[in-house]
């Protein structure tokens, strides 16, 4: 899993120890992802699959996209289809992906980075695996979200942002154990380069053994 690392995560910023007045959250629910196919064919377990929407707002949708070594041919991606109304959020740890969308957005993601496709009023778009990887084939692993717009804003103008995992903010817990790379949002002053319309903070955690988070 490449994404962003460093050799030495004791080097990071380190985010506060949980204070006193931190309110522990009950868990509603535990959902085992199903496994099934997107697009033309590439694997994806819906994690939000089964669970009650009230509980998910502002989140719709959530795939994780792989972790799959294809065999060269194999890579597969999606044809041109429609959204409207929301936003999706598409983060590769391992592989590359491209992506086209008929307001003029798109580009290439590869390890660490993210794509953050805002859907508004309406456009059509297409998620591909690259020539050069479906001729060699490789290791394929994302996560993609989908972010419901506020009611007031679901018809803004379509945007994309093209995120680079080395525009991330990189943390470390308070014992050092554990990697945090926020994309979007704020963790203790920390900002990542994601720009949102619903307020939310999305980051991505390595966590070694016998680590906390």
């Amino acid at each position: 899993m490449p994404a962003v690392t460093v050799d030495d995560i004791t080097t990071l910023p380190r985010i506060p120890d949980v204070g006193p007045a931190a309110v522990n959250r009950r868990v509603r629910s535990v959902i085992t992802a199903p496994s099934g196919f997107e697009g033309e064919g590439f694997p994806v377990r819906r994690a939000f699959q089964g669970a009650d929407l009230r509980d998910l707002d502002p989140f719709v949708h959530m795939d994780q996209m792989g972790e799959v070594d294809y065999a060269p041919g194999e890579p597969k991606g999606t044809s041109w289809h429609p959204h409207r109304g929301f936003e999706t959020v598409t983060y590769i740890m391992d592989g590359t992906f491209e992506h086209a969308d008929t307001h003029g957005g798109g580009g290439v993601i590869s390890n660490g980075d993210t794509q953050w496709m805002t859907a508004g009023s309406g456009l059509l778009h297409i998620e591909r695996p690259p020539e050069s990887l479906v001729a060699s084939g490789g290791l394929f692993h994302g996560v993609q979200l989908w972010v419901n717009l506020p009611a007031s804003q679901k018809a803004v103008s379509p945007r994309y942002q093209d995120l680079r995992g080395s525009e991330s903010a990189l943390l470390a817990t308070p014992d050092g154990g554990a990697l945090i790379r926020v994309i979007a949002g704020d963790l203790a002053g920390h900002k990542g380069p994601g720009s949102t319309y619903t307020p939310m903070a999305m980051m991505h955690a390595t966590i070694s053994p016998a680590a906390t988070l």
